[in-house]
């Protein structure tokens, strides 16, 4: 299938991940992406074992091409112009003040190319009292009052993947399609902006909403208690979620599935607004009852009363489901060096069609000399 995005010529000069994520996100689309990177080491996410290869890189290089540039350097400076000249978008996410010194400030480019959608993605934003602070995943989910909800109170530490880092380049990439919508009409180039901080306070709307709405800080376990939300270790060892949200039927079935069709007349269960109140009570009262039998025997009771549920998978284990094989999720590509690279498809499906074509993350320099297809 042709990529929706597959006449647009994408440079991104990207680091680590918001950058890249954003230049990957417009790759799965089709676009066709050239990774600019410095010479000898690359994008500082490459280094990994003795190796400029790393897992954390190849997550959010697939479907690009790199080329290395030192645009410091004249000549280098000179055939990146060329690309400049030709490119729809350039994608950068340096500290603000960076991209000058590396002579790849809009200024400059937009008098190359005054229809070049120029991107610009920062930790606290391009101006202001925190500017210049250094912010990573952790920083921005911490500022933006996200980490809090992820935190148990009783052993502070930071769990989970780097959300604010990836939802920050999916944000900007939004930003670039508007801005290309816009050109299609006006003709005109733009400058999109984003920083992490406004991506994650944005991406914690819900947790505004409520302070603003309702006078009320949400914390880890506000969202879990009202969507009713669980999870249990079964006999064998591994875990079950339930999300039993507001429908009493809900509720009904799993009265049924566990055995106990008058567990909604205890006053913990008799309504929802009881058992969020009581969600620990309800937490006791269920977790002895999962851990009775294996988790093969309580997905079949559930599946049979249609309570929502799903076994808590690893990586290993997610994309072996029949419906994950189904959807054809795992797609996989010739590597030059490494035989095979195996990742997960893009998520749309445009007029029935999904894309399981994909190119594995480029070696540092793979596509020196090249310009644009």
């Amino acid at each position: 299938m042709a990529g929706m995005l597959s006449d647009v010529k994408v440079l991104e000069m990207g680091t680590f991940i918001t950058g890249p994520a954003c230049g990957m996100f417009l790759a799965d689309l089709g676009a066709d992406v050239l990774k600019i990177e410095r010479p000898e080491t690359g994008d500082p996410f490459r280094a990994y074992k003795g190796e400029l290869y790393s897992p954390h890189f190849q997550t959010y290089n697939r479907n690009k091409r790199s080329i290395e540039f030192d645009t410091r350097n004249e000549q280098d400076l000179a055939e990146f112009d060329k690309l400049v000249a030709e490119a729809d978008v350039f994608i950068e996410n340096f500290r603000p003040g960076v991209a000058n010194k590396l002579n790849v400030d809009v200024e400059r480019l937009h008098k190359i190319n005054p229809k070049l959608i120029y991107c610009s993605i920062s930790g606290f934003g391009s101006d202001g009292p925190d500017a210049l602070k250094p912010a990573f995943d952790t920083v921005a989910q911490a500022a933006t009052g996200f980490l809090r909800l992820l935190l148990n109170p009783k052993d502070p530490r930071v769990v989970g993947p780097a959300i604010a880092d990836a939802i920050t380049g999916f944000y900007a990439s939004q930003g670039v399609l508007a801005a290309l919508l816009n050109r299609a009409k006006t003709g005109e180039g733009k400058l999109v902006e984003v920083s992490m901080l406004e991506a994650m306070t944005h991406f914690n709307l819900d947790d505004f909403t409520h302070y603003f709405s309702a006078d009320q800080i949400m914390g880890p376990e506000s969202r879990p208690n009202v969507s009713q939300s669980y999870v249990f270790e079964c006999q064998d060892g591994k875990w079950i979620a339930l999300h039993m949200s507001s429908p009493a039927k809900f509720w009904e079935g799993l009265a049924n599935a566990v055995g106990e069709p008058d567990m909604l007349e205890r006053p913990e269960f008799s309504s929802r607004y009881a058992r969020i109140e009581n969600y620990d009570k309800v937490l006791a009262h269920l977790k002895p009852i999962f851990k009775s039998q294996p988790l093969s025997y309580w997905c079949q009771r559930l599946v049979e009363i249609e309570v929502p549920h799903s076994p808590v998978y690893n990586s290993a284990e997610a994309l072996e489901t029949e419906q994950a094989k189904h959807l054809k999720l795992k797609v996989e590509a010739p590597h030059p060096v490494k035989g095979t690279f195996t990742t997960v498809r893009p998520p749309l499906r445009f007029d029935g069609e999904m894309s399981t074509d994909v190119t594995a993350p480029p070696l540092l320099g793979q596509n020196n000399g090249e310009g644009f297809r």
